[in-house]
């Protein structure tokens, strides 16, 4: 089967491996027919992703179909659309049993920790598969991009009366967008990128944009009616971004970091204690966040279509994928087998 591994930074190599044959019981055989571009490839293209290895077979946002089940599978048929959970965690240490596998001690996310998606097929455990019987194969890649979102504001627990400032309107600030709408709070993004702000207001992703400059702080309090932010959820992973963050919060708010900083984060602890402020991470999602998603998909309530903004052939990904990275108007590329 055709295989594309990124061997080092900066280095691809397509290849043809041999097909996965036998399946454990609980294993189901899939064929990958997209594959979402996360920044995580980047990062792991440029070398400057976390708890990574190489050589590796990247692709975590799969959209894929069942071709084979082990002998005890029951949850998913031959010829059905998934969507795939790429978080493989034990199910056994302290988290797990916590209902916290997103943060598994022995956490293998697919892509990342063990090989991923771009390949023509792939095994997957059978309770890692998402149904859906409306969504095409293209939809189904992104929700696990979705969930990311679906569960950061889940820990940010956004209510309706909050006002919502979103930092960072790349794909994974996108995706918190999109649920903050859903609970129907009112909701701003700030970036430097004026093409992305943009996109979020044409396609009313956001109430308003906020370009990110010395007077960040007065356009927020425009925005809000000369308030300030009860929730603020940073999807942008920069130390200096998460810094100013802390500083765009009311007394009582909620921080909540989508965005990972590889190094150490500080605050003022004067300010901290004197607005009482909860700072939070939010790794990864939840099964439920992807039950969820398929189903507000399924619907309608939830759509996006206008996200992808690059489509590629998987002979592509090799010439393409670098210079993705640095296009203006990139949002969301997808990978396409046919």
């Amino acid at each position: 089967m055709k295989t594309l591994t990124l061997l080092q930074p900066e280095s691809f190599a397509y290849s043809d491996t041999e097909k996965p044959s036998s399946l454990l019981p609980n294993e189901v055989l899939v064929k990958v027919h997209k594959i979402g571009i996360c920044g995580t490839d980047y990062h792991a293209f440029w070398g400057r992703q976390p708890f990574f290895q190489y050589p590796r077979i990247l692709g975590h946002e799969l959209g894929v179909e069942v071709i084979a089940i082990g002998s005890e599978v029951t949850e998913v048929t031959i010829g059905q659309k998934c969507a795939v959970e790429p978080y493989l965690n034990c199910g056994e240490c302290w988290a797990c049993e916590r209902d916290l596998g997103n943060c598994c001690e022995n956490l293998q996310v697919m892509g990342v920790h063990t090989d991923g998606g771009m390949r023509e097929y792939i095994k997957v455990p059978a309770h890692k598969l998402h149904v859906s019987e409306k969504l095409n194969y293209e939809q189904l890649a992104l929700v696990e991009t979705l969930g990311i979102g679906a569960h950061a504001v889940e820990r940010a627990n956004v209510q309706s009366n909050d006002l919502v400032l979103v930092v960072g309107a790349g794909p994974i600030g996108l995706s918190v967008l999109e649920f903050v709408k859903l609970r129907g709070a009112k909701v701003a993004v700030v970036d430097r990128n004026t093409r992305r702000l943009d996109f979020c207001l044409e396609h009313k992703k956001a109430d308003a944009s906020i370009v990110a400059n010395d007077q960040t702080v007065e356009q927020i309090l425009e925005v809000f009616g000369g308030k300030m932010p009860t929730v603020v959820l940073d999807a942008t992973g920069s130390p200096a971004s998460m810094h100013q963050s802390f500083n765009y919060l009311a007394a009582g708010g909620r921080l909540v970091f989508v965005g990972l900083y590889q190094g150490d984060y500080q605050f003022n602890d004067p300010s901290f204690h004197k607005r009482e402020l909860t700072i939070m991470g939010s790794r990864n999602s939840k099964p439920n966040n992807f039950k969820e998603i398929i189903a507000a998909m399924e619907t309608g309530e939830l759509s996006v279509d206008s996200w992808i903004s690059h489509r590629i052939t998987f002979e592509e990904v090799a010439e393409q994928l670098p210079k993705l990275y640095t296009e203006p108007s990139l949002v969301k590329a997808v990978i396409s087998w046919e």
